[in-house]
C-alpha cells in the first residue's frame, strides 16, 4: 500500500479501512477483533515509551488518558514516572478515576493501570474536583498528520474535552498512540472534534504544527433528548452551569 493515497469522504470509510487493516495484516493486539473500538495495537508499550521522550509529558504532574487497552501501556507508563492519572468512567457516570502515582508500588504499575483492576488503586473524583491537566492522551482509531482524529464513532472523547473546557479548564495539548497504519491522509472533520498536538507511533513521532480549531465547549444547542439520556453527566453539568434549553 505504499504511496497509495488514502484520503477518505467519511469517518467511517476511515475507521473501516483501519480496522480491516490492522486486522488482516495481524496488527491488532487483544482485545480481539479490532473493529467497533478503539483498537490495541501490537507495540503500544513502544508508543507509550516514546510519548514520554516529549517534555510536555515527561514533565506532566496530572494527565487526562483514556480508558481503552491501546493506551494501558500509557497509563503504566504515566504512573512509573510519578505522574497521576485521571480516567474517565463510562460515560462520565461516575467522573473520573483518580490514580495517584504515590500510592502505587513500581511493581503494580501495570495493575492500576488496567481497566479490570483500577478500582484497587483508584478513587473516583467528581467532575466539579478535577485539577487543571498538563496534557491530555485519547485512543484512536484513525488520525491525520494534520491532527484530526476520529475515535470509534461515539464521540466521548471529544465531549470529555469540551466539558473541560465548560468547567473552566485551559486547553492542553492532546496526544493519541496509534499503529502506523492508523495514519492516513484525510478524512472529514466537524467542529465539536478533539484536536491533535501530537501522533505517536511505535516508530516515530509527528507534531501537528497548527493543530485544527478546538471546540469552545458543549454547543449545547444541537444536544437532543437521546444525547442527555446516553451521557446524563450532560445534565448536570448544564444545571451546574445554569444553562437554559
Amino acid at each position: 500500500m505504499t504511496g497509495e493515497a488514502l484520503s477518505f469522504s467519511s469517518k467511517d470509510a476511515a475507521r473501516t479501512h483501519v480496522w480491516d487493516r490492522l486486522k488482516e495484516e495481524k496488527l491488532a493486539a487483544f482485545p480481539f477483533p479490532p473493529h467497533g473500538r478503539i483498537p490495541n495495537f501490537k507495540g503500544s508499550a513502544e508508543a507509550a515509551r516514546r510519548l514520554f521522550t516529549h517534555p510536555v509529558f515527561a514533565q506532566a504532574r496530572a494527565l487526562k488518558i483514556n480508558p481503552d487497552s491501546a493506551q494501558a501501556a500509557v497509563r503504566a507508563e504515566a504512573l512509573r514516572r510519578g505522574i497521576d492519572v485521571y480516567v474517565p468512567t463510562p460515560k462520565l457516570a461516575g467522573g473520573f478515576w483518580h490514580i495517584e502515582a504515590v500510592n502505587v508500588p513500581q511493581d503494580a504499575v501495570r495493575e492500576a493501570a488496567a481497566m479490570s483492576t483500577m478500582a484497587r488503586w483508584a478513587r473516583e473524583v467528581p467532575l466539579s474536583a478535577l485539577p487543571q491537566m498538563d496534557a491530555i492522551v485519547s485512543g484512536s482509531v484513525a488520525v491525520t498528520p494534520t491532527g484530526k482524529r476520529c475515535g470509534k464513532g461515539a464521540g466521548y472523547a471529544d465531549r470529555e474535552y469540551a466539558i473541560l473546557l465548560e468547567l473552566g479548564h485551559q486547553p492542553v495539548p492532546v496526544a493519541t498512540t496509534v499503529h502506523d497504519v492508523q495514519l492516513v491522509d484525510d478524512f472529514p472533520q466537524t467542529g465539536t472534534d478533539e484536536p491533535l498536538s501530537l501522533i505517536v507511533t511505535p516508530t516515530r513521532s509527528i507534531g501537528v504544527e497548527t493543530p485544527p480549531e478546538p471546540p469552545r465547549g458543549i454547543d449545547w444547542a444541537s444536544l437532543t433528548d437521546a444525547d442527555y439520556a446516553d451521557m446524563p453527566v450532560l445534565a448536570e453539568l448544564r444545571d451546574m452551569l445554569g444553562k437554559k434549553l
